[in-house]
């Protein structure tokens, strides 16, 4: 059993998919971290993009399910070619847009330039490696967890 915390610039009383952005990370999902203080930082950060106050919503979630085979969850554990490879199909802000068939998605943040190195191992410009380097984010690896489907959503428990 386990809290994990939603940044954002709005208190989030009912989670709705349909107001997630799609061409983040893990695809478009409703995410969330067990650092109540990387929540914070978000909800900062969301706050100098489109006004509001910072609020932190505090959910919470058995991460047995994460094992039990009841939801299709896809784990990265660390940084690898294939994390990286998921997040450049996930960014690469295709018509239609990548879409993957996971309930929760886990691992690590990628840096916050993220979308600038996609476009330049797009273009040829660095190497496959050179942006799983550059995507590894700046202050050390931290995690988040992406609730991809309703099914996945009707686990999270608001507190």
């Amino acid at each position: 059993m386990m809290n994990l915390y939603h940044g954002s610039n709005v208190n989030i009383e009912t989670i709705d998919l349909s107001k997630s952005r799609p061409f983040k990370d893990f695809g478009k999902a409703f995410y969330l971290s067990a650092d109540e203080q990387q929540a914070w930082e978000r909800a900062y950060a969301a706050i100098t993009m489109w006004g509001g106050q910072p609020c932190v919503t505090t959910f919470f979630f058995d991460e047995q399910l994460m094992c039990s085979g009841e939801l299709k969850v896809l784990r990265f554990d660390t940084y690898s070619e294939e994390w990286a490879d998921f997040i450049f199909a996930n960014r690469s802000r295709k018509k239609p847009a990548f879409c993957h068939q996971y309930d929760i998605v886990y691992g690590p943040i990628a840096n916050d330039k993220v979308g600038e190195q996609v476009a330049l191992f797009r273009g040829g410009y660095i190497t496959r490696e050179r942006f799983l380097r550059k995507l590894k984010h700046m202050r050390g690896i931290t995690f988040q967890y992406a609730f991809c489907t309703e099914l996945a959503i009707s686990k999270l428990k608001r507190l």
